[in-house]
């Protein structure tokens, strides 16, 4: 039977989804896709609102180390479908890009409703039908996909399925994890579902979350130790939240963050709060002040105030605050301790998922033929910074194509 008589149900419309449904579409196979809300792509809108940041520039290895412990299960994957493959697909649709001064990737015009706008519209004239509402519920007896609707039940047969769900954070978007007892209860391995690229609560008093709530801490140098004893060192800056700490700096230490509080109970990043004065300048400037206040000295010679200034004095012991040797020691080394992530659901994405060895290299569930695993809903991680999106992109690619060879043998 050619792939033309074939129909695949695609089960997300996230970028994992989309892009296999593009591929499938090309190569002539029907193409079904459902997702649980009123429409598709809320998700890769969200993360567009700040400038649709489409992928990263820099060199390939890398950029796959960026996927810390699945280094070796993306591999395969990115080399199917890289940084470049995805900004081609980009240039076709009609969305030149250019480099930003990060490194990262946009499209000229940093927005994501045209680009999605677009890509559904070439999606529907290449025959993908949609079908929105429709929340996946399992399967019947007759192992045919069954979904609940503003109608009711309704049970979907298909040649092979691509399930595209997503991860478990942004709920309200159409990620809730909700698949993971479903598989589970198919002996599906489903690594537990974590808050990744997230903030991290620590124990504010009253009067500084009042104060500075909202407020930004700029230009620091954050620097952490992983369990293998190397050291990562960046400059940015993150804001200071009712409950923590949160922003880009932050999300860049997330992940092995979270992974030492899971396994030793605490975990401390470390703040250089004025990354280009020496310690010994500080310590000297702060000698210096004479019949000064120390607060005063602190803002006029040393240059620190405000919120920098208030994190001091929230976090040191009077000991250490007045002591100028032990003082300057902690703005060149302020050690920033977590208490914990926030909700799963308040993170920009999620670890765990399901297991790589429960796939094989083409994404197809080693116990359920035709029915194939992509996106976040995978048991791997990225930061932002374009990976997130570079490797759902990659993983519906080589999905689908795995669809296509599997639907093909089965002739």
């Amino acid at each position: 039977m050619a792939l033309s008589t074939k129909r695949v149900a695609i089960i997300g419309g996230g970028p994992a989804g989309l892009i296999a449904a593009e591929v499938l579409s090309q190569q002539g196979v029907q193409v079904d896709l459902f997702d649980a809300m009123p429409s598709v792509g809320r998700k890769f809108l969200q993360a567009g609102k700040g400038g649709m940041n489409i992928t990263h520039s820099e060199a390939f290895p890398d950029f796959v180390n960026r996927y810390r412990h699945r280094q070796q299960e993306m591999l395969p994957l990115l080399q199917a479908f890289d940084a470049n493959a995805l900004r081609q697909w980009s240039h076709e649709l009609g969305f030149d890009t250019f480099v930003g001064s990060s490194g990262r990737v946009f499209p000229t015009d940093m927005r994501a409703a045209p680009m999605l706008r677009t890509w559904l519209q070439r999606l529907r004239e290449s025959g993908v039908k949609f079908h929105v509402r429709h929340r996946w519920i399992g399967w019947n007896d007759q192992q045919h996909l069954m979904f609940a609707t503003p109608d009711g039940e309704t049970s979907v047969a298909a040649d092979a399925v691509l399930l595209a769900l997503g991860g478990g954070s942004w709920s309200r978007l159409g990620s809730d994890g909700a698949w993971v007892p479903l598989l589970q209860t198919r002996h599906i391995a489903v690594a537990p579902l974590q808050a990744a690229n997230c903030g991290f609560e620590l124990a504010w008093s009253d009067d500084f979350r009042s104060r500075f709530a909202g407020t930004p801490m700029k230009t620091v140098v954050a620097s952490l130790t992983d369990r293998e004893g190397k050291l990562t060192e960046r400059q940015g800056e993150f804001v200071i939240t009712e409950r923590g700490v949160e922003g880009s700096l932050i999300y860049v230490f997330a992940a092995e963050l979270r992974d030492q509080l899971t396994q030793q109970g605490n975990a401390t990043l470390t703040l250089d709060l004025l990354p280009h004065k020496s310690l010994a300048r500080i310590e000297q400037e702060l000698r210096s002040r004479g019949a000064k206040s120390l607060s005063t000295q602190l803002k006029s010679k040393v240059g620190i105030d405000g919120v920098k200034a208030a994190l001091l004095r929230e976090c040191l012991s009077k000991e250490t605050f007045t002591n100028e040797t032990l003082l300057a020691a902690a703005i060149k080394q302020f050690p920033l301790q977590v208490l914990r992530t926030t909700p799963i659901d308040e993170a920009i994405s999620t670890a765990g998922g399901v297991c790589f060895s429960a796939l094989n290299a083409q994404l197809m569930l080693n116990t359920m033929p035709g029915t194939f695993c992509a996106g976040e809903m995978l048991d791997w991680e990225a930061p932002t910074g374009g990976y997130l999106l570079t490797g759902c992109f990659a993983s519906g690619y080589v999905a689908a194509h795995g669809i296509t060879k599997w639907l093909s043998a089965q002739e």
